[in-house]
């Protein structure tokens, strides 16, 4: 028997069931291979991210889309936003969604989930990420070679560090206070709410844990720098009980 082959750029599930049992050949067994659709073996998260949005919001336009992703996910899943103007029609000729453009005035681009586009997400959420989280912090890597640098490069860093983190903090804490409204006008997204309520604890926690760090550093940073002044201090003392420095001396003679 030869092995089927997966067409180029797409896994395979092998699946072997057993069938029957057989007088001849004792146990018989059932061989399957499931190759994914075309539609999913193109999907990316951020393919993922625009089905999950129009899943719960309803039909949206792509600056729905990017409203959405302003106010929530963009805190924890950076990404160009120009993809929600391409993406949404990739998933369409997918596909995974429909949609509908206004005749005339904005002409606006309405896009709505079809039901493969739910199976697909519905594939997605059941298979849990396994990927490990990726820290790309670029003070973090300034840090790694302050000691380069004289010790104020690091309290530099530190300070400026505490300040952007403390003021994401209130940012996200004004947020967890926030009652649904935006600029003073009602806002009805299911996924505000949504962030609100599960994801915005993990920005809490992760600002809290990273002002704990650079305050950390600063305040270990402030503790050798009074530990030097006070080496300094007592070498000089040292250097004016004998008399002046060796310097001083060679002078004299």
């Amino acid at each position: 028997m030869v092995p089927s082959k997966a067409p180029q750029g797409r896994s395979a599930n092998l699946t072997i069931v057993l069938a029957k049992p057989s007088l001849q050949y004792g146990i018989v067994w059932s061989m399957s291979i499931d190759y994914p659709s075309p539609a999913t073996a193109a999907l990316t998260p951020t393919s993922y991210l625009v089905l999950g949005l129009i899943a719960r919001e309803g039909p949206s336009t792509p600056y729905d889309l990017k409203g959405h992703v302003a106010a929530t996910i963009g805190h924890f899943w950076p990404f160009p936003h120009a993809l929600l103007y391409k993406e949404p029609p990739r998933l369409v000729e997918l596909g995974l969604l429909t949609e509908e453009r206004e005749m005339d005035g904005r002409r606006r681009r309405l896009f709505s989930v079809t039901e493969a586009g739910r199976h697909a997400l519905r594939a997605w959420l059941s298979t849990p990420a396994r990927e490990p989280t990726e820290l790309r912090d670029l003070a973090l890597l300034q840090l790694f070679f302050a000691d380069l640098e004289p010790t104020s490069a690091r309290v530099a860093i530190a300070n400026e560090q505490l300040a952007l983190h403390r003021d994401q903090l209130a940012m996200y804490e004004a947020g967890q206070r926030s009652t649904g409204r935006s600029n003073g006008k009602h806002s009805s997204s299911l996924t505000v709410e949504h962030w609100i309520g599960v994801t915005l604890r993990m920005g809490l926690l992760y600002e809290r844990a990273a002002i704990e760090f650079w305050d950390g550093i600063a305040a270990g940073l402030a503790g050798e720098e009074a530990a030097a002044a006070r080496a300094r201090a007592a070498d000089d003392g040292a250097q004016v009980a004998t008399g002046g420095t060796g310097s001083d001396l060679a002078a004299l003679r």
